[in-house]
């Protein structure tokens, strides 16, 4: 049996036509002989009636918050009734569905409500299922605990659903269907030409998704890369060949740089040992801002000083956990971290030269950088975010596809 994995996002479900486009793909599987698994989340986005965010806004946040195992049944029940609509409208064109919950699927978590973690997998039901010829549609975001309470598997669950089902059942491949076309070699709202990445790395898209690319979540990448099952990112709303994730790439794809990511509201915080020398709480910051969930990176460290940066809404919590300790420290707000992520730049000298000597002739100061095999990373004001990704998708070429080969 061929099993193919098909998750559709809560755009993908919003609304009837979409929902009629999502049974077009279903079907498209089964004609080219698959057995489809199918995995929904919630329908729509905050706002409308059955999306994960309006249903928390009908009780309180004291109780929300105090109540994490309500939470989760409360949160479950936008994704359920996905599984039911869906499952009527196939049946609607004759094709047997059954709807089940995460837990019915076979998905048995720890208790940690909200973001609990998967203690195992039963695919026995859904084997059954497939076996008779009938399309199982699970409910994403969710799974059952041993003792049967629903749980949630935090933001993306719906990827994570899915691709730890394709891992379980060994599936020939995972589709994720949004409402974009795949992944992008830029963010289209900052890159007006910026083109579709038809074939990326598991290790790229896990760059991707950890640098603010929000396609797909990096909890379900790594998931997907552990079972080296293809990921496939693809559009409801059209019939485009999408992104295929995969370890290995063919050479025609091979470029230097395969596309770049960018986040906005970072602010970069220097500490010096000269302001601070009197202080032994200064040789401990990194690990006490650690130990608060006060998450740093692009971390420079030197003999005299230490450079990180920390995203805007945990200033207040740095501030405090800094003023606690007496450190001393100044930072540059408005800030934005841009990442040029491409398996190309291996072994390639020069990479960060030219990114200098494009930024610098556009007049864009460079505050900080950082680099790994497959990765740059440097940060500018945000004023010059735009202008800086612009001219480097340009300068290499990304709206042609990968023209700048190595």
């Amino acid at each position: 049996m061929k099993i193919v994995v098909q998750k559709f996002g809560g755009t993908s479900v919003s609304t009837k036509e979409r929902r009629l486009l999502a049974l077009e793909k279903i079907l498209e599987a089964k004609k080219n002989g698959y057995s489809p698994v199918v995995v929904v989340s919630a329908m729509g986005r905050k706002g409308e009636a059955y999306a994960t965010d309006t249903l928390l806004s009908l009780v309180d946040k004291s109780f929300r918050d105090n109540n994490l195992q309500a939470s989760d049944l409360l949160m479950s029940c936008g994704e359920i009734i996905s599984t039911v609509v869906i499952s009527n409208e196939l049946n609607k064109i004759s094709i047997d569905a059954v709807p089940l919950l995460g837990g019915q699927a076979g998905i048995i978590t720890d208790n940690n409500f909200s973001n609990a973690s998967v203690v195992r997998i039963d695919t026995k039901k859904l084997l059954n299922i497939l076996n008779e010829g009938r399309v199982p549609v699970v409910a994403g975001f969710q799974g059952l605990t041993e003792d049967g309470y629903i749980t949630t598997l935090g933001r993306g669950g719906s990827d994570v659903t899915a691709c730890l089902l394709g891992s379980a059942l060994n599936s020939s491949k995972i589709e994720i269907y949004t409402d974009v076309d795949g992944i992008m070699t830029a963010d289209p709202r900052i890159v007006k030409n910026a083109s579709l990445i038809k074939e990326i790395s598991y290790n790229e898209v896990f760059e991707f998704a950890h640098q603010g690319a929000k396609v797909i979540h990096p909890r379900a990448v790594e998931i997907a890369a552990k079972s080296n099952i293809p990921l496939v990112v693809k559009n409801t709303l059209n019939h485009c060949s999408g992104t295929v994730i995969s370890k290995e790439i063919s050479n025609k794809y091979n470029g230097l740089i395969t596309g770049i990511a960018n986040m906005d509201d970072r602010i970069q915080i220097k500490v010096s040992l000269e302001d601070n020398k009197s202080n032994k709480n200064y040789f401990n910051i990194l690990n006490t801002l650690g130990e608060n969930k006060i998450s740093i990176d692009l971390i420079n460290v030197f003999p005299d000083k230490k450079i990180f940066t920390i995203n805007k809404n945990q200033f207040l919590s740095f501030s405090a956990v800094m003023k606690n300790l007496n450190i001393g420290y100044t930072y540059l707000d408005d800030c934005s971290k841009i990442a040029l992520i491409g398996n190309g730049m291996k072994g390639v000298p020069g990479v960060m030269a030219t990114i200098l000597k494009i930024l610098t002739k556009e007049g864009i100061e460079i505050l900080q950088t950082a680099d790994s095999n497959t990765t740059i990373w440097f940060l500018v004001k945000s004023d010059s975010a735009t202008t800086a990704i612009n001219a480097l998708h340009h300068e290499f070429g990304l709206e042609n596809e990968f023209s700048f080969i190595k």
